[in-house]
This record gives structure tokens, C-alpha cells and sequence, in this order.
């Protein structure tokens, strides 16, 4: 090795650079003839010599143990491009990378000059090298050189830079020839690059050249690269505040040694001299610390290459800085975001948490697989399996009026009803009401099956615990999973290949952050199965996606939808906790959450308001993206009916419409009726009461009274059927009841809470009614109370217990409704 100057020759207590300690003691010669003599005596001398020579060649060949150094290495996590992004301590606390593939060309002629010039030459021990030496060392009386090689240097590090003695020097000699028999010159370079000691707790080359210049060492300088190749010999300068005088100097000697070689010009040699040394130690790059953790427990090696892409992963985490900065004004400190490349399902950003949280609201905690309700998130996945199923059309009129099912009263989330909505609509506008009515004709079973079917991990629990409550944030959802079903479905609309896979499906999710883990390289992921849903219902539902439409759905949002085509939902769970928004275009998919780690809800914490804002935001960095290209094998021209968007019926009026394969199996419209009406058309009469030659046949869109009640004030062109005429009442009747409850329904239990004066409150029953006109008489358990006109509200204080509700308007039609009322006392 270089120079110690600082040493005496006499005090160095180092056997590999005293050359003194190279001299046999006559301790040495004295044990070596008393072992020898024991081996050969009473054996012929020369079966012993063979017998030595078999044992020393038998440990020759295994004297390098597997793998040569057994020392924990750093967790180093890459991009895509093999850029430095997070790196975690080693569990003996230092900063130790994983070994270089290879090394830059100016480190290793740097290395080798100042180290070992003929290291390309000897086998492992470089003679003329530690004459040398031990000749300068005697002339100067003080430590100048060293003789050991790299290849020496090598055996040192693995074995720990255990005591120094004569048999320690001689053994390094001979087992450095061993290494050069087993690994090539490259490899011995990159084992010593990696493992020799930097200064501080700082070792191998690839950790120096981040803690000392903050760069990856394939960009280092000449004189960068001279600096550590000269640092192993003194790591001990490499402190701030120190006298680094003598590693300056050395340096310097370094460079222009390399110029005197021919490998420096002038120029480059006075740039180099010029520069100046490293100050403290740099910290390490972190801008993927979530997924560091999340590649550690699942195993990862030490050094892993992943699919991110560092400069998007930078800008979508200062993204998101500059969006938490301002929703923590308001109380919400975390938030999560995924970017991931649809066709390949790689990863392109992984946002764990608000960079900026602090351990104090746990920006430790990656959200990003951590189960969150899930709000309405899941609407798209049953609007495509009804669908799917052919259970409704894209454009079908679901109901959208106040239900209560065994004291479940589900609401939309502006607390008001439409009567009936398209399902694209109501997809569209994330209304829950209708979506409750849809899930319950699908089937909660059929549903639950196939969430899990689909990828959702975090649906644990039967489907009789979640109930009607499983599409409305009953359950739980994480930002993975939802990622990668949503990125699945898109896959499928591009219609990429599928296949059979060897391996089990559930081995293998549908996005993976591992670069060339699968697909790789931008190319499109292999499907393992067939997919769940057609292409033609995924176009349906990704188009009802890109037209959402919310209260907030002006300014800002109209701009950017006339800029770029994305299909997005959100979600908002129950108590403002969780506020969810991914969107999808055939080429990227971005998945955000918002909200706080310890489940504190916030008013305002809605996803339309603070998560599709971020979500959006990481859209403009990426590039413009085309739109899904429709899949016209996969949909079929059927006749609906234009108003109700169900399956045309005799009496409907038709349109064509390209529906998906199985919409033929929908069921026809039961919406419009042929109504026959007076000479006038202002009553509705039969055969009974009119001449059929004086009928005119209309056919009308007709309305349950309840759905009718409701849709009626959104759509004032609805024309209400016409009353019958006095003398056809008994039709009317047999028509059916033109009146419904609105509340109370179902034989509901009403808890009645008792006012602050200790009187019970009064509780409100709503009816709704076809004609605008009627008059409606209210009784309770066959006591007459009132009556209505017009508004059908009452306000009534039945006492506790169960009751019978009976409604008869003007014409006798008749309703009846038990409920019971139950008081609840006040605390």
C-alpha cells in the first residue's frame, strides 16, 4: 500500500507493511521442525511428502469459503435506470452497498496506480512489489510502501483485518493466489471496491461515492476518482474539521501520476488538481423510503432494481409536499399516490406517504397498503358485472328513492333523490341509492365472490357481514389492490394477449414495482387468466368513468376534461376518514388517497375535493395519452327503449343502440303503457265507459307514484298519467294504487328522541300521490287525524309501541303501513 509517513518503521505493529516481521523467528523454525518430525516419522519419507502434498492440495482448493465475504449489506433500492432512490443502513450500522456489477474506468486506473501497477500481471502476489518495499522501508527507517496487492488486500477485508502476524501475512500470500485461480481481475477489482473501508461507518466505492458527492461512482470526476482511491489508505482524514493535508496530498500525487502515465492531459490534470475535497458525509437519496420497506418484507435482495422512474417519482412526491401543505390547514396529514404503467402493470411512482407528515401523524406508515374504507370506490366493479350479466344496459333506469331495508336507510351523498336515473348516470354522479338497489339485485354473494375473484385482499370477512353496506365503504379497500384491479380492466379493454399461466394466478398480482419481474421493459403484461369482463362492458363502463359528473364539475374540472379523456372515480368513506380518486387512460393509471393514518375523520375531506385534485395534477406530468378504441366485435346493435333505456317493449319508443354481447339478455322496458284516453285526451277511460271507435291510443312513460314523485321536480316536461274519468272509477281501481309511502316503510321502528323539556318529538310521515290535486286522509290505528292537499306531510306523535298507518284519498284508493315507535332517551 501507499505511504503512512506518519508511522515508524520500528513501531509499526502491522506484519503486512513492517517488513521486520517478515524475518522467521527462531520460535517459527523451532515449531516447524518439531511438527514435521512428528508427520514423518515412522512413515518412508516419500509416501509422507505425498501424503503432505495431498492434504496442502485438498486445503488449496477449499481454502476460499462460499461466499467469500459474509458481511450484511445495506437494503439499496434502484429505478428503472438503475439510479439510486432509497437506501436503509446495514444491520452492523454501516453504510455497505451490495457488489458493483462493474466499475467506472476512472476509478480502476486510478486504483491500480496508486495500489498495485502490476496487478493485471502477477498471480496474486507481486514479488518485485514487497522487495521494494521492505528495501524503501529500510532506507528511509519509517513505513513509505507497502507491498501488499489488491488480491491480498481482498483476502484482509474478507477475513475481518484479523491480527497481524508472519503466518497472517504469508497466509493472505498464498490465498490471494487462490483467489486469482478462482475469480477473474474484474471481479477481485469489484470485491475490493465493495468492501474496503471509506472513512466513518461508510464502505465499498458505490456507498462513498453517494455519501461523499451525492452521485452514482459511474459519474465521478478524475479527481473524485483519485480521492477514493486513495481514501482505504487513510479513511481516517475523511472528517470534517480534521487536518486532511496529507489526503490532499496524496490525491494530488495520484493525479499527476496519472498524467506522467499518459492518461491525464494538462488541461483535465489542473481541473482536477483544482478541485477540492468533500466536506461531511452527504445523506442518502430517500425518495422511495414506503417502497424500501414494502421490498424488505417481502423479501427482496439487497440491491433491487425496480420499475420506478426517479425524475416522475420526484416530481410526483413534491406534488404531493405541496398538496399536503395545504390540506393539513385543515387537519389531513396523509395522503398516498400510485403511477403506474397500464400495458405492463409496472409502477412509475410509489408516493407511501405525504413526504412531509412527520412521525407525528405517521408519515411512517405506508398508506398505500394499508386497509382504508372504501367509500363507493367500488361502483364501477358492479356496474360492469351487471353488465357483465346482462342484468341491466348502460343507459337503464334504476330506481333512486328513499328505501329502508331492516333499518338500513341508505342516502345519496347530497341527501336528496331523483326518482330514477340511467345507471351510466348514476355511475357518473356516484349516486348510492341506485347502486344499493343494483347490488341487491345482483346479489351480495355474487358480488362479494367476485371482489375477491377480481384481487381485492382485503375482503376477509363473509358477505353476510358487510350486507348492502359492501358497496357503500362496508368494507375495506387498499390503494395496491384497487391499482391493480383497475389496471387489470384496462389491460383487457387494450385487449392483450392471454394466457394459461404454469403458476398459480394468485402468486402474481396484477402490478409489480420489480423491473423485468414480468413483462418488462414497457411490454404489455401477459394476462393470467381470461378476463372477468368483456371488453365491450369495460368500454361502457370506462366511458360512463370519463363523464363524471359532480357539483364541482365547473371551472377547473370542465377544463381539464376538454384537455385530456380519463376515466375516474372517487370515494368518500363514512365520517369523512378516507377520500379516494383513481383514473385511467389506455396507457397510465393514477391511484390516490387522502385522509389521516389514525382514522381521524375532517369536514371537507371528500374525494372529489381533496384527492382528484392531486390525482389530476399527477396526470398533467405524464404524457398525453390516446383513448380506448371501441370495441366493435364485442358489441352488438339491440333495440331499447329511448326513455328507459331497458330493452324496447311493445309500447316504447325505439332506438338502436350498441350494447354489450349479453344486454340482448336485459329485461324489456316495463316503463310505458298503452294508455287510452277520451276524444279530448284529458281522462283515461276502457272499453266500459267510452265507444273504442272514440279512444285514442297514446303510449306513456309511466312512473311508480313514489319514483314519480321524486322524478317530477328534476323534470318538469314529465307528464303524470291522466286522471280517470268519473265514470271509469272502477278501472282506476283495478289499476292500482296511484298513492305510496314515502315514509315510514317496511314495517319500520321509528326511535322517536326525547327534546331537551322532556317532551317527545313528533315524528314526520310523507306520502306521495299521481294526482297533484288530491286530498288524503290520515288515520292512525283507525283514528282519523287530518288530512292533506297537495304537500302529503304530517307531523304526528303516536305513542310508543306498534301502530297502523291507514291513507285513503279522495277516491278511495286506500293504503295501509304498520310501524312501531320506540323512544330513545336522552342521556
Amino acid at each position: 500500500m501507499a505511504a503512512r509517513s506518519e508511522n515508524s518503521l520500528l513501531d509499526s505493529p502491522d506484519p503486512c507493511e513492517n517488513p521486520f516481521l517478515l524475518i522467521p523467528s527462531v520460535n517459527h523454525f523451532t515449531q516447524l521442525q518439531s511438527t514435521l518430525v512428528g508427520f514423518f516419522k515412522g512413515r518412508p519419507l516419500r509416501q509422507g511428502i505425498g501424503i503432505l502434498f495431498l492434504v496442502l492440495g485438498i486445503w488449496y482448493g477449499f481454502s476460499l469459503p462460499t461466499p467469500l465475504f459474509q458481511t450484511p449489506y445495506s437494503k439499496v433500492l434502484e429505478d428503472r435506470e438503475g439510479r439510486l432512490l432509497s437506501a436503509r443502513i446495514s444491520e452492523d450500522g454501516q453504510w455497505r452497498f451490495p457488489e458493483l456489477d462493474s466499475l467506472p474506468s476512472k476509478y480502476v486506473q486510478a486504483l491500480v496506480a496508486f495500489e498495485d501497477q502490476r496487478f493485471f500481471y502477477h498471480p496474486g502476489v507481486d514479488p518485485l512489489a514487497m522487495g521494494r518495499a521492505v528495501g524503501q522501508n529500510l532506507r528511509s527507517r519509517k513505513i513509505v510502501s507497502g507491498g501488499s496487492t489488491i488480491s491480498m488486500q481482498v483476502i484482509r477485508l474478507a477475513q475481518k483485518n484479523k491480527p497481524r502476524t508472519i503466518f497472517r501475512k504469508l497466509l493472505e500470500s498464498v490465498l490471494a493466489t487462490r483467489l486469482e485461480l478462482q475469480y477473474s481481475k474484474k471481479r477481485i477489482l469489484r470485491l475490493y471496491a465493495s468492501h474496503a473501508p471509506f472513512g466513518g461507518n461508510v464502505v465499498g466505492l458505490d456507498a462513498a461515492s453517494w455519501r461523499y458527492f451525492g452521485k452514482s461512482p459511474e459519474f465521478l470526476s478524475w479527481a473524485e476518482a483519485a480521492f477514493l482511491a486513495v481514501l482505504p489508505n487513510s479513511p481516517a482524514h475523511m472528517h470534517p474539521g480534521r487536518n486532511r493535508e496529507p489526503l490532499l496530498k496524496k490525491r494530488n500525487r495520484l493525479l499527476r501520476k496519472l498524467a506522467q502515465k499518459g492518461v491525464l492531459d494538462a488541461t483535465t490534470l489542473s481541473l482536477a488538481l483544482s478541485e477540492s475535497l468533500p466536506e461531511a458525509p452527504l445523506p442518502l437519496p430517500q425518495l422511495a423510503p414506503h417502497l424500501l420497506d414494502r421490498a424488505v418484507k417481502e423479501g427482496a435482495p439487497a440491491r433491487l432494481k425496480t420499475s420506478i422512474d426517479l425524475q416522475l417519482q420526484f416530481t410526483a412526491a413534491e406534488t404531493a409536499s405541496r398538496h399536503q401543505a395545504i390540506l393539513s390547514q385543515n387537519g389531513i396529514h396523509n395522503l398516498a399516490a400510485l403511477i403506474v404503467h397500464v400495458p405492463s402493470g409496472e409502477v412509475l411512482a410509489y408516493v407511501g406517504n405525504a413526504p412531509n407528515a412527520g412521525p407525528e401523524h405517521g408519515g411512517a406508515v405506508d398508506v398505500i397498503a394499508a386497509p382504508r374504507s372504501s367509500g363507493s370506490i367500488f361502483k364501477p366493479f358492479l356496474y360492469a358485472l351487471a353488465l357483465q350479466e346482462g342484468l341491466i344496459l348502460p343507459h337503464s333506469l334504476l330506481p333512486d328513492i328513499p328505501m329502508n331495508i331492516n333499518g338500513y336507510r341508505p342516502e345519496n351523498f347530497h341527501r336528496d333523490f331523483d326518482g330514477v336515473v340511467p345507471a351510466s348516470e348514476s355511475l357518473s354522479r356516484s349516486l348510492n341509492v341506485p347502486f344499493v338497489h343494483l347490488l341487491r339485485d345482483y346479489g351480495i354473494g355474487r358480488f362479494h365472490y367476485q371482489l375477491k375473484k377480481l384481487g381485492l385482499s382485503t375482503i376477509l370477512r363473509p358477505p353476510d357481514h358487510y350486507g348492502l353496506t359492501l358497496i357503500l365503504g362496508g368494507a375495506e379497500a387498499n390503494l395496491w389492490d384497487l391499482g391493480g384491479v383497475y389496471a387489470s380492466m384496462a389491460r383487457s379493454l387494450s385487449h392483450f394477449e392471454t394466457y394459461q399461466s404454469r403458476y398459480d394466478p394468485a402468486d402474481v398480482h396484477p402490478l409489480t414495482y420489480r423491473k423485468d419481474a414480468r413483462g418488462g421493459g414497457g411490454k404489455p403484461m401477459l394476462q393470467r387468466e381470461a378476463p372477468i369482463f368483456d371488453a365491450g362492458v369495460l368500454w361502457h363502463t370506462f366511458h360512463a368513468m370519463q363523464e363524471v359528473q359532480r357539483p364541482e364539475s365547473e371551472g377547473n374540472w370542465e377544463i381539464f376534461h376538454s384537455s385530456r379523456k380519463v376515466a375516474w372515480k372517487t370515494g368518500t368513506s363514512f365520517g369523512y376518514r378516507d377520500a379516494w380518486s383513481v383514473g385511467l387512460t389506455p396507457e397510465y393509471l393514477v391511484a390516490v388517497w387522502v385522509g389521516n393514518a389514525d382514522g381521524e375523520g375532517r369536514p371537507g375531506l371528500v374525494g372529489t375535493r381533496v384527492a382528484a385534485p392531486l390525482m389530476f395534477d399527477l396526470f398533467a406530468l405524464l404524457p398525453p395519452s390516446n383513448w380506448f378504441a371501441a370495441p366493435y366485435d364485442e358489441l352488438q346493435e339491440i333495440e331499447i327503449c329511448r326513455e328507459s333505456g331497458w330493452l324496447a317493449g311493445p309500447y316504447c319508443p325505439k332506438g338502436s343502440f350498441s350494447a354489450p354481447k349479453r344486454g340482448i339478455q336485459a329485461l324489456p322496458c316495463s316503463m310505458h303503457a298503452l294508455v287510452h284516453l277520451d276524444p279530448s285526451e284529458t281522462f283515461q277511460v276502457n272499453a266500459n265507459c267510452e265507444l273504442t271507435g272514440n279512444m285514442i291510443h297514446r303510449s306513456w312513460f309511466v312512473l311508480p307514484p313514489l319514483e314519480e314523485y321524486y322524478y317530477r321536480r328534476r323534470h318538469p316536461a314529465y307528464k303524470p298519467l291522466p286522471p280517470w274519468r268519473a265514470d271509469c272509477q272502477e278501472a282506476a281501481t283495478a289499476k292500482g294504487s296511484p298513492m305510496q309511502l314515502i315514509y315510514p316503510l317496511n314495517a319500520a321502528r321509528i326511535y322517536v328522541p326525547i327534546d331537551l323539556d322532556g317532551t317527545s318529538s313528533r315524528t314526520v310521515f310523507r306520502l306521495a300521490h299521481r294526482n297533484p290535486k288530491a286530498v288524503i286522509y290520515w288515520h292512525i290505528d283507525r283514528e282519523y287525524l287530518g288530512s292533506t292537499q297537495t304537500f302529503h306531510n304530517i307531523e304526528l306523535n303516536p305513542r310508543p309501541g306498534k301502530h297502523l298507518l291507514t291513507v285513503v284519498d279522495n277516491e278511495g284508493n286506500r293504503l295501509e303501513q304498520r310501524f312501531e315507535i320506540a323512544e330513545k332517551r336522552k342521556e
